[in-house]
Protein backbone atom coordinates (compact mmCIF):
# COMPACT_ATOMS: atom_id res chain seq x y z
CA UNK A 1 0.00 0.00 0.00
CA UNK A 2 1.36 3.05 -1.44
CA UNK A 3 0.29 6.64 0.16
CA UNK A 4 1.31 9.93 -1.05
CA UNK A 5 1.74 13.25 0.12
CA UNK A 6 0.04 16.46 -0.99
CA UNK A 7 2.03 19.43 -1.41
CA UNK A 8 0.05 22.67 0.85
CA UNK A 9 -1.41 24.99 -1.20
CA UNK A 10 0.34 28.35 -1.17
CA UNK A 11 -2.06 31.92 -0.70
CA UNK A 12 -1.18 34.00 -3.01
CA UNK A 13 -3.45 36.13 -0.96
CA UNK A 14 -5.00 36.72 2.72
CA UNK A 15 -7.01 39.08 5.06
CA UNK A 16 -5.15 41.37 7.08
CA UNK A 17 -6.75 42.87 9.34
CA UNK A 18 -5.03 46.68 10.77
CA UNK A 19 -6.00 49.83 12.33
CA UNK A 20 -5.15 53.48 11.62
CA UNK A 21 -2.01 54.55 13.40
CA UNK A 22 -1.62 57.58 12.00
CA UNK A 23 -2.79 59.76 9.16
CA UNK A 24 -1.01 63.37 7.58
CA UNK A 25 -1.61 65.18 4.66
CA UNK A 26 0.97 65.08 1.99
CA UNK A 27 -0.03 67.83 -0.69
CA UNK A 28 -2.54 69.74 -1.48
CA UNK A 29 -4.76 66.76 -2.75
CA UNK A 30 -3.16 63.40 -0.69
CA UNK A 31 -3.51 62.44 2.49
CA UNK A 32 -1.67 59.26 3.81
CA UNK A 33 -2.69 56.75 6.15
CA UNK A 34 -0.17 54.85 8.04
CA UNK A 35 -2.06 51.27 8.93
CA UNK A 36 -0.74 48.82 11.87
CA UNK A 37 -1.56 45.26 13.28
CA UNK A 38 0.29 42.06 14.25
CA UNK A 39 -0.61 40.70 11.33
CA UNK A 40 0.74 43.42 8.89
CA UNK A 41 4.03 42.01 10.04
CA UNK A 42 4.08 39.23 7.21
CA UNK A 43 2.64 41.71 4.59
CA UNK A 44 4.41 40.37 1.19
CA UNK A 45 4.40 43.79 -0.47
CA UNK A 46 6.88 44.00 -3.40
CA UNK A 47 7.14 47.56 -4.25
CA UNK A 48 6.71 49.10 -7.58
CA UNK A 49 2.80 49.35 -8.32
CA UNK A 50 1.63 46.88 -5.53
CA UNK A 51 -1.80 47.10 -5.15
CA UNK A 52 -4.47 45.92 -2.23
CA UNK A 53 -7.83 45.98 -2.03
CA UNK A 54 -8.73 48.41 1.30
CA UNK A 55 -12.30 47.38 3.40
CA UNK A 56 -13.73 50.32 5.03
CA UNK A 57 -16.54 50.22 7.57
CA UNK A 58 -19.64 53.07 6.45
CA UNK A 59 -20.20 55.39 9.07
CA UNK A 60 -21.13 54.14 12.59
CA UNK A 61 -19.81 50.77 12.12
CA UNK A 62 -16.94 49.93 14.19
CA UNK A 63 -15.25 48.14 11.79
CA UNK A 64 -15.64 46.70 8.36
CA UNK A 65 -18.30 43.89 7.19
CA UNK A 66 -15.93 41.44 5.53
CA UNK A 67 -16.86 38.16 5.71
CA UNK A 68 -13.00 36.83 6.88
CA UNK A 69 -14.28 33.36 7.29
CA UNK A 70 -15.33 32.43 3.84
CA UNK A 71 -12.09 31.86 1.99
CA UNK A 72 -12.37 31.41 -2.07
CA UNK A 73 -16.10 32.41 -1.46
CA UNK A 74 -15.68 35.59 0.07
CA UNK A 75 -16.30 37.57 -3.01
CA UNK A 76 -19.34 36.09 -3.66
CA UNK A 77 -20.85 36.60 -0.33
CA UNK A 78 -19.16 39.95 0.03
CA UNK A 79 -21.66 41.00 -3.24
CA UNK A 80 -24.54 39.24 -1.38
CA UNK A 81 -24.77 41.34 1.78
CA UNK A 82 -26.43 44.42 2.25
CA UNK A 83 -24.94 46.97 0.07
CA UNK A 84 -25.26 49.41 3.25
CA UNK A 85 -23.95 46.88 5.26
CA UNK A 86 -21.13 45.36 3.78
CA UNK A 87 -17.44 47.11 3.67
CA UNK A 88 -17.15 49.54 1.18
CA UNK A 89 -14.50 48.05 -1.04
CA UNK A 90 -11.70 50.00 -3.28
CA UNK A 91 -8.03 49.57 -4.67
CA UNK A 92 -5.07 51.21 -3.89
CA UNK A 93 -1.67 51.02 -4.14
CA UNK A 94 0.70 50.31 -1.58
CA UNK A 95 2.80 54.01 -0.58
CA UNK A 96 5.11 52.45 1.78
CA UNK A 97 5.75 49.16 4.22
CA UNK A 98 7.48 48.52 7.01
CA UNK A 99 7.74 44.84 8.36
CA UNK A 100 9.38 45.35 11.43
CA UNK A 101 7.05 48.21 12.44
CA UNK A 102 3.80 45.95 10.98
CA UNK A 103 3.06 49.46 9.08
CA UNK A 104 1.38 49.79 5.31
CA UNK A 105 1.00 53.21 3.88
CA UNK A 106 -1.61 54.00 1.50
CA UNK A 107 -2.15 57.73 0.09
CA UNK A 108 -6.01 58.79 -0.29
CA UNK A 109 -6.79 60.98 -2.85
CA UNK A 110 -8.91 63.34 -0.82
CA UNK A 111 -11.46 65.41 -2.61
CA UNK A 112 -13.92 66.22 0.71
CA UNK A 113 -16.89 64.14 0.90
CA UNK A 114 -17.92 63.62 -2.58
CA UNK A 115 -16.87 59.41 -1.81
CA UNK A 116 -16.68 57.26 0.47
CA UNK A 117 -13.05 56.60 0.57
CA UNK A 118 -12.37 60.34 0.49
CA UNK A 119 -14.67 60.98 3.50
CA UNK A 120 -13.29 58.38 5.53
CA UNK A 121 -9.27 59.40 4.94
CA UNK A 122 -10.17 62.70 5.70
CA UNK A 123 -12.02 62.04 9.16
CA UNK A 124 -9.47 58.83 9.44
CA UNK A 125 -8.59 58.92 13.57
CA UNK A 126 -5.81 56.03 15.38
CA UNK A 127 -7.35 53.37 15.91
CA UNK A 128 -10.31 53.41 13.27
CA UNK A 129 -10.39 49.80 11.65
CA UNK A 130 -9.95 48.33 8.36
CA UNK A 131 -9.55 45.30 6.57
CA UNK A 132 -6.98 44.58 3.29
CA UNK A 133 -6.69 42.28 1.00
CA UNK A 134 -3.19 41.64 -0.08
CA UNK A 135 -0.03 39.43 -0.68
CA UNK A 136 0.95 36.54 1.12
CA UNK A 137 3.98 35.94 -1.41
CA UNK A 138 6.25 38.30 -2.46
CA UNK A 139 6.27 39.73 -6.62
CA UNK A 140 2.62 37.94 -7.45
CA UNK A 141 0.98 39.29 -10.26
CA UNK A 142 -0.85 42.59 -8.67
CA UNK A 143 2.67 43.93 -9.28
CA UNK A 144 1.80 45.05 -13.04
CA UNK A 145 5.29 46.75 -13.31
CA UNK A 146 7.85 44.42 -14.97
CA UNK A 147 10.26 45.70 -17.93
CA UNK A 148 11.21 43.39 -19.91
CA UNK A 149 14.58 42.13 -20.67
CA UNK A 150 16.53 44.59 -22.94
CA UNK A 151 14.93 47.33 -21.48
CA UNK A 152 16.69 50.68 -21.99
CA UNK A 153 14.56 53.99 -21.16
CA UNK A 154 11.40 53.44 -18.53
CA UNK A 155 8.12 55.95 -19.46
CA UNK A 156 5.69 56.95 -16.88
CA UNK A 157 2.47 58.47 -17.34
CA UNK A 158 0.07 58.65 -14.51
CA UNK A 159 -2.62 61.17 -12.47
CA UNK A 160 -2.96 61.74 -9.07
CA UNK A 161 -4.55 58.60 -8.45
CA UNK A 162 -1.59 56.44 -9.84
CA UNK A 163 1.39 58.94 -8.34
CA UNK A 164 1.75 56.40 -4.89
CA UNK A 165 2.57 53.35 -7.76
CA UNK A 166 4.69 56.18 -10.12
CA UNK A 167 6.65 56.88 -6.81
CA UNK A 168 6.81 53.29 -5.58
CA UNK A 169 8.69 52.42 -8.86
CA UNK A 170 11.00 55.35 -9.02
CA UNK A 171 12.25 54.33 -5.86
CA UNK A 172 12.55 50.35 -6.61
CA UNK A 173 14.29 51.17 -10.31
CA UNK A 174 17.82 50.23 -10.15
CA UNK A 175 20.67 53.57 -10.22
CA UNK A 176 21.54 55.13 -13.34
CA UNK A 177 18.52 53.58 -15.20
CA UNK A 178 17.08 56.58 -17.59
CA UNK A 179 13.59 57.88 -16.78
CA UNK A 180 10.63 60.31 -18.35
CA UNK A 181 7.83 60.51 -16.47
CA UNK A 182 4.67 62.99 -17.23
CA UNK A 183 2.88 63.54 -13.73
CA UNK A 184 -0.74 65.30 -13.71
CA UNK A 185 -1.42 66.68 -10.35
CA UNK A 186 -4.57 68.76 -9.54
CA UNK A 187 -2.70 71.16 -7.90
CA UNK A 188 0.98 73.10 -7.47
CA UNK A 189 0.56 72.15 -3.59
CA UNK A 190 0.76 67.87 -5.06
CA UNK A 191 4.34 68.35 -6.54
CA UNK A 192 7.30 67.12 -4.04
CA UNK A 193 9.84 65.18 -4.29
CA UNK A 194 10.08 61.55 -5.44
CA UNK A 195 13.28 59.38 -4.18
CA UNK A 196 15.22 57.68 -6.79
CA UNK A 197 18.80 56.33 -7.99
CA UNK A 198 17.36 56.33 -11.65
CA UNK A 199 18.48 59.34 -13.72
CA UNK A 200 14.57 60.61 -14.40
CA UNK A 201 13.64 63.69 -15.78
CA UNK A 202 10.05 63.98 -14.14
CA UNK A 203 7.67 66.46 -15.59
CA UNK A 204 4.86 67.70 -13.35
CA UNK A 205 1.62 68.82 -15.11
CA UNK A 206 -0.89 71.22 -12.62
CA UNK A 207 -4.69 70.64 -14.18
CA UNK A 208 -5.91 73.64 -11.95
CA UNK A 209 -9.31 74.21 -12.80
CA UNK A 210 -9.24 71.79 -15.61
CA UNK A 211 -11.54 68.68 -15.16
CA UNK A 212 -9.63 65.51 -14.13
CA UNK A 213 -8.88 63.45 -17.53
CA UNK A 214 -8.97 66.74 -19.84
CA UNK A 215 -6.16 66.11 -21.67
CA UNK A 216 -2.87 67.12 -20.10
CA UNK A 217 -1.32 63.95 -20.41
CA UNK A 218 -2.31 63.04 -23.75
CA UNK A 219 -1.00 66.76 -24.95
CA UNK A 220 2.00 66.37 -23.04
CA UNK A 221 3.00 63.10 -24.20
CA UNK A 222 2.49 63.62 -27.59
CA UNK A 223 4.61 66.66 -27.68
CA UNK A 224 7.28 65.34 -26.25
CA UNK A 225 10.78 63.81 -27.95
CA UNK A 226 10.86 60.33 -26.48
CA UNK A 227 14.46 59.60 -25.78
CA UNK A 228 16.42 56.27 -28.24
CA UNK A 229 16.70 53.10 -26.88
CA UNK A 230 14.09 50.29 -26.41
CA UNK A 231 11.55 51.74 -24.23
CA UNK A 232 9.42 50.10 -21.62
CA UNK A 233 6.23 52.46 -20.71
CA UNK A 234 4.07 52.09 -17.65
CA UNK A 235 0.71 54.42 -18.11
CA UNK A 236 -2.01 54.72 -15.09
CA UNK A 237 -4.42 56.95 -13.98
CA UNK A 238 -8.23 57.52 -15.63
CA UNK A 239 -9.30 54.91 -18.03
CA UNK A 240 -9.74 57.00 -21.10
CA UNK A 241 -6.70 58.95 -20.85
CA UNK A 242 -4.79 55.51 -20.73
CA UNK A 243 -6.26 54.43 -23.50
CA UNK A 244 -5.46 57.75 -25.48
CA UNK A 245 -1.76 57.55 -24.59
CA UNK A 246 -1.40 53.74 -24.93
CA UNK A 247 -3.09 54.40 -28.58
CA UNK A 248 -0.52 57.14 -29.47
CA UNK A 249 2.48 55.38 -28.12
CA UNK A 250 1.70 52.11 -30.32
CA UNK A 251 0.14 53.36 -33.54
CA UNK A 252 2.30 56.78 -34.00
CA UNK A 253 5.29 56.09 -31.93
CA UNK A 254 6.02 52.53 -32.70
CA UNK A 255 6.16 50.92 -29.56
CA UNK A 256 6.09 47.30 -29.17
CA UNK A 257 2.18 46.32 -27.39
CA UNK A 258 4.01 43.87 -25.32
CA UNK A 259 6.41 46.97 -23.97
CA UNK A 260 3.67 49.11 -22.40
CA UNK A 261 1.60 48.35 -19.44
CA UNK A 262 -1.41 50.04 -18.60
CA UNK A 263 -3.85 50.57 -15.97
CA UNK A 264 -7.61 52.17 -16.28
CA UNK A 265 -7.33 53.16 -12.07
CA UNK A 266 -10.85 55.26 -12.35
CA UNK A 267 -13.14 56.59 -15.35
CA UNK A 268 -15.00 59.49 -15.33
CA UNK A 269 -18.56 59.91 -14.50
CA UNK A 270 -18.13 56.05 -12.73
CA UNK A 271 -17.98 54.53 -9.37
CA UNK A 272 -15.65 51.91 -8.44
CA UNK A 273 -18.72 49.70 -7.47
CA UNK A 274 -20.27 50.29 -11.09
CA UNK A 275 -17.04 49.57 -12.71
CA UNK A 276 -16.40 45.85 -10.50
CA UNK A 277 -20.12 45.26 -11.24
CA UNK A 278 -19.53 45.57 -15.42
CA UNK A 279 -16.39 43.61 -14.46
CA UNK A 280 -18.43 40.55 -12.83
CA UNK A 281 -20.67 41.25 -15.64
Amino acid sequence: MSSATVAPVVLRYRFYRAEVRRARRIGASLIRVTFGGDELAGFAGSGRDQSVSLFLPHPGQPRPVVPLDAGDDWYARWRATDPAVRAVMRSYTVSGQRPEASEVDIDFVHHGDTGSASRWAGRARPGDRVVLLGPAVSDERSVRFRPPPGTGPVLLVADETALPAAAGILAWLPAGTPVRAWLEVPAAGDIRELPTAATAEVRWLVRGSNPPGSGLLVAAVRAARLPAGTPYAWIAGESATVRAVRRHLIAERGLDRRRVTFAGYWRRGASEEELRAEASA
